[in-house]
């Protein structure tokens, strides 16, 4: 890039100063959201860079498929080392690329035989094993072992001694002789029979050091990218042989400290300047050992002349994000009018709530074919095989079978130009579809909406770190949690049973995380989500939203007349007013607590003659959010008006002690107490999840109706608002310490 004029020397001079080096400032890895118009895709957290490669290859042929954009022409390519293979994510998704015929995607795996610490494999041959592994899985293998200086040895090698000795040296044993002489190599690899020893007998022990390995002989490289891009049928990988430090002089090349060697000395660094042939004089690195010059050769350069003429040939630079796209018309209104009406008579969970929304935005006919769905094996579970008929499920092969439930109204249809994306029993290669769909408005100019929906915690638990490269390459899109809920998911236990997903989600900063209560809250987050990614006034789009919505049935109200639509995206609105006067207490709840609120609600009023407001909480994490901006700003201009944070502002007015409750940990609600003036007192779930009744479940963590009207009773009695024997009456009557008496929730589990 600096070659090619696009940086500056006063940019090089900022590498890793980001800050201090505004402007002018180089980030330290290849991360998007830090250089958005230089970096594409971000391969820094180990394992991530393979799988997301595999299914950015498949995004392209979805794209093409769906008749979205031809992308017949692109080629994806891969950059990774010989130790990162031992990521099981690098490894773990290789059949997908196999299975599908990716031949327009590409590993190149530098193989140096070295990891940070040692060698990848000191007593074997890795790149043997990765060629099996990848010939095992139905990749193309090509292998770049040995530069050209060693092919007249090879040619004389008449009897098989040199292979001989070059298939039993280990990789070991391969490094220390790079880290030592080209004396060492004749006695200790030639030296190893009479007949190899004859064959360098005529070569200096400076020409037996300079017998390149094939990662570095250019004109091999070339040879192989070429036959990489012109092989059809499998994705090909090109095991590449190179030394770790090449180039940069004895004191690295081929060392287990190379990773955390920092400085050359000045000796180390002319040397370096000689093995590049870099026309920089003594006098000039002697000058000032910590700022050596940079080379240009000049714009006039042969070299320079034709790399600019082969980037313009080639479209542009590389690498270079483009965030221009094509237009992307929103939903209309009609579209979430499913949301608002609520689901009559009938009981249906908060996951069938959105269900239904999504399938009414992707009929849309202006928006609906930029919805990406993906359901990693879930899709019955959350009531999504009505899709399967009508969207159908991606298979680039089609259905080439006769499907067991062909006769159903629901069977299982898969097609070329699907529109469901399903990864199998796959979280990882799941979010690795969701951020190539999600960043495919930059890649392509093509936008996409992806919307995955998976099962409980096994978004953000399990996946987190993926998430987070999904923030730095700037996804946009929709993560469903679809049945969420320490308490909800009473069959499957302690690993389902998720009550922390929030708490991990409000770690990335680029997550908007919600636990909306009904489907008309949904339909209103979802649209504001649409409208921060894509709409023309939004100057903060590349975001994705968190949603956890539940299994457990209830019915669905139809959205409020004059309901705080703004209260709904911020985070926090009024629900249910108190329906009498007495001793007033504000309940604060979200998602699957919302109707056990609104139950203590009747309970406190019609047992104890206490007043209670209910509202409803749709996101503990951005209210938090904007808790902490308003304290920064108020820190920041002192003896200025400081603003009030939302939920503040929301609860003035509103009196009394504040009971917080929800099926998550204590943590998620108590994110804001600090913002709140009233006394605040939390219920949840803490702890591992079991199995049982949903009832049993809420009774034991102490978080059900019950418990909020004996929490809210015991601060009212502290305050001498009503008996001080009201709390242990209340305990007696609703028998609060027996898990056999939990009355809250249902027995209903379909979503």
């Amino acid at each position: 890039a600096f070659m090619e004029g696009r940086l500056s020397e006063e940019d090089l001079d900022g590498f890793r100063q980001e800050k201090s080096r505004e402007g002018h400032a180089l980030s330290s890895y290849p991360h998007p959201r830090l250089m958005p118009h230089f970096w594409e895709f971000p391969t820094v957290s180990m394992g991530i860079g393979p799988m997301n490669a595999i299914y950015q290859a498949q995004n392209n042929r979805y794209l093409h498929n769906r008749g979205l954009k031809d992308t017949s022409d692109q080629q994806v390519w891969a950059f990774l080392g010989d130790g990162e293979m031992d990521e099981p994510e690098s490894r773990g998704l290789l059949q997908l690329a196999a299975n599908e015929n990716l031949d327009n995607l590409n590993f190149v795996i530098n193989c140096n035989l070295q990891r940070l610490d040692g060698p990848v494999r000191g007593n074997g041959k890795i790149m043997q094993e990765l060629e099996a592994f990848f010939r095992g899985a139905g990749w193309n293998v090509i292998k770049v072992v040995w530069g050209r200086e060693w092919d007249d040895l090879l040619t004389r090698d008449t009897d098989g001694s040199l292979v001989k000795i070059m298939n039993e040296t280990v990789d070991g044993d391969y490094q220390t002789y790079k880290a030592e002489s080209g004396g060492f190599v004749r006695e200790h690899f030639f030296g190893k029979t009479p007949q190899t020893k004859d064959l360098v007998a005529d070569l200096t022990d400076d020409q037996i050091w300079n017998l390149k390995r094939g990662g570095h002989d250019y004109r091999k490289v070339y040879a192989a990218y070429k036959a990489a891009t012109e092989f059809k049928g499998k994705p090909t990988v090109i095991l590449a042989h190179t030394v770790k430090g090449y180039g940069l002089g004895p004191h690295f090349e081929g060392r287990n400290a190379t990773h955390q060697m920092k400085k050359l000395t000045l000796d180390d660094l002319k040397k370096f300047r000689d093995h590049l042939r870099i026309p920089v004089t003594d006098e000039q690195l002697e000058k000032d050992a910590y700022r050596p010059p940079y080379y240009h050769p000049g714009n006039d350069a042969p070299e320079i002349k034709y790399m600019m003429e082969r980037r313009a040939a080639l479209g542009g630079s590389v690498p270079e994000r483009r965030n221009t796209h094509a237009e992307i018309v929103l939903p209309e209104a009609k579209s979430y009018e499913v949301a608002k009406r609520g689901s009559g008579k009938q009981m249906a969970a908060t996951t069938m709530a959105f269900v239904r929304l999504l399938k009414d935005l992707m009929r849309d006919k202006n928006f609906g074919k930029h919805i990406a769905p993906i359901i990693p094996d879930e899709a019955r579970t959350f009531g999504m095989d009505a899709f399967f008929p009508t969207a159908k499920i991606y298979n680039p092969k089609g259905q080439n079978y006769l499907s067991v439930d062909r006769d159903l109204v629901l069977a299982y249809k898969e097609s070329p130009a699907g529109q469901l994306i399903h990864p199998g029993i796959n979280e990882a290669g799941a979010v690795a579809a969701f951020t190539a769909a999600g960043t495919s408005y930059a890649t392509h100019g093509i936008p996409l909406v992806p919307v995955y929906v998976f099962y409980s915690m096994f978004g953000f638990q399990r996946t987190g770190d993926a998430f987070w490269a999904a923030a730095d390459q700037m996804t946009r899109g929709f993560i469903i949690g679809a049945t969420a809920g320490r308490t909800t998911l009473t069959g499957e236990g302690l690993q389902h049973a998720d009550g922390h997903s929030p708490l991990l989600a409000s770690t990335n900063p680029a997550v908007l995380t919600y636990d909306p209560a009904y489907g008309y809250e949904i339909g209103h987050i979802v649209r504001a989500g649409l409208e921060r990614m894509y709409g023309e006034k939004s100057t903060d789009k590349n975001v994705m939203y968190y949603l956890t919505v539940y299994n457990e049935p209830i019915i669905q109200p139809a959205e409020p007349e004059n309901l705080d639509v703004d209260g709904v995206i911020k985070g926090i609105y009024l629900l249910a007013p108190a329906k009498i006067d007495g001793p007033r207490t504000q309940i604060l709840a979200s998602g699957v607590s919302v109707p056990w609120a609104l139950e203590a609600q009747r309970i406190l009023a019609d047992d104890w003659n206490v007043s209670a407001d209910v509202w409803s909480v749709t996101s503990w994490n951005e209210l938090r959010r904007d808790g902490l901006a308003a304290e920064e700003e108020a820190f920041l201009n002192p003896g200025q008006p400081a603003r009030v944070p939302f939920v503040t502002q929301q609860l003035e007015g509103a009196t009394g002690p504040i009971v917080a409750v929800t099926d998550y940990m204590k943590a998620v609600p108590d994110q804001i107490r600090q913002f709140v003036p009233n006394e605040f007192a939390t219920l949840g779930a803490d702890g591992f999840g079991f199995s049982d009744t949903r009832a049993a479940a809420r009774r034991y963590f102490k978080n059900d109706t019950h418990s909020i009207v004996v929490r809210a009773l015991e601060m009212l009695a502290r305050r001498g608002e009503v008996d001080v024997d009201a709390p242990v009456k209340a305990i007696e009557k609703y028998k609060l310490l027996n898990v056999n008496a939990g009355t809250t929730g249902n027995a209903g589990g379909e979503a």
